[in-house]
């Protein structure tokens, strides 16, 4: 499954565009909104954390996932991850095995995920869970997206806004990003999580604080930045906001000669694998592309193997702000969760 690229014009100030799709904003927002107050939730026998985004998009989710589950992991909980599988074709609910499985069949941000901790995919989240408990032998759940889905009952819903994007235009699918209008979002959510420095996330800091919702900050740093200082690279990726791979790349010390970005979850092609293989090689530069893509190179054949071989993969890293913030969100899930089991 492809995974098409988010329209320019929801990341620009409203237009003709936003505006001429508002009806069916208007829509959408009506059924995501009766979700959200009124879907069926599931409680699961363990705390559930849903770590979400307002937006379609990336924002920070899966590296936000990755530092609460570390921070789990500290407390002595054996936490699981739980998502959707997006770019997967998996049909029933499966628990991710990374010598088995390829991002063609589960997903890329799965087999992140499951190479810290047990991950499973499924479309229907309470099976999913179900699974993780039963055969992950997992005592906390940490949901990868499907805030918007209503399907489980949380202990703790996150939404996680990107800095320099925000919340865009500020309209609801397809007139902008959003999921489902931005204060409701907020409502049926416990905090959010901002993610850099930026001032894009205004509005949504905003509606929190209107909410009495609190506000946490977060911030992403590459953990081999050597690597990169000083190399001219060919950066290609397929992710939801390459601008942010791109400046971590110069964070990183490496001077971006060239780049080719590709939707989100995007499978390659031969034709495509060729080309940067050429490309690089003509104007001798080095590859460099994202974890999230690498995995999708090792379901891409012996071409996928030969580019990821050649190419640098630059791993980041979530931190909270303070330190010690994915601990308390943690021990507020299992207070939360011991409450209702009380």
């Amino acid at each position: 499954m492809t995974v098409g690229r988010a329209p320019d014009f929801w990341w620009r100030p409203p237009g003709w565009r936003s505006r001429a799709l508002a009806p069916a904003a208007a829509l959408y927002s009506a059924v995501a909104g009766r979700r959200l107050k009124n879907g069926q939730r599931w409680r699961a026998p363990a705390p559930v954390i849903c770590v979400g985004n307002p937006v379609a998009g990336g924002g920070g989710k899966t590296p936000t996932a990755l530092a609460l589950a570390k921070a789990a992991r500290a407390r002595g909980l054996r936490p699981g991850f739980l998502s959707r599988g997006h770019g997967g074709n998996a049909a029933q609910p499966l628990l991710v095995d990374p010598q088995r499985h390829d991002a063609s069949i589960v997903g890329d941000e799965p087999l992140l995920l499951a190479a810290f901790a047990p991950t499973a995919v499924s479309r229907d989240r309470a099976a999913g869970a179900a699974l993780l408990v039963d055969r992950g032998a997992c005592d906390l759940i940490i949901m990868d997206d499907g805030f918007q889905s209503a399907q489980l009952a949380f202990d703790l819903a996150l939404l996680v806004v990107d800095s320099s994007r925000g919340t865009g235009n500020g309209a609801v699918i397809p007139a902008g990003p959003l999921r489902a209008p931005l204060g409701l979002q907020t409502h049926h959510a416990d905090a959010l999580v901002i993610v850099g420095a930026g001032e894009g996330a205004a509005k949504a800091e905003a509606a929190a604080h209107a909410a009495g919702k609190p506000v946490h900050r977060a911030r992403t740093a590459p953990t081999n930045a050597e690597g990169f200082a000083g190399r001219r690279v060919l950066a290609f990726s397929g992710i939801a906001d390459p601008a942010k791979f791109h400046a971590s790349l110069r964070e990183s010390g490496a001077e971006i000669t060239q780049t080719r970005d590709f939707p989100d979850h995007h499978p390659f092609t031969e034709g495509e694998l060729g080309a940067l293989l050429a490309d690089a090689g003509r104007r001798g530069l080095t590859l460099a592309t994202t974890r999230k893509d690498a995995v999708r190179l090792q379901a891409c054949g012996a071409l996928g193997l030969e580019v990821l071989e050649q190419s640098l993969v630059l791993e980041i890293e979530m931190h909270f702000e303070p330190p010690e913030t994915a601990a308390a969100l943690v021990r507020q899930a299992v207070e939360v969760f011991a409450k209702h089991a009380g």
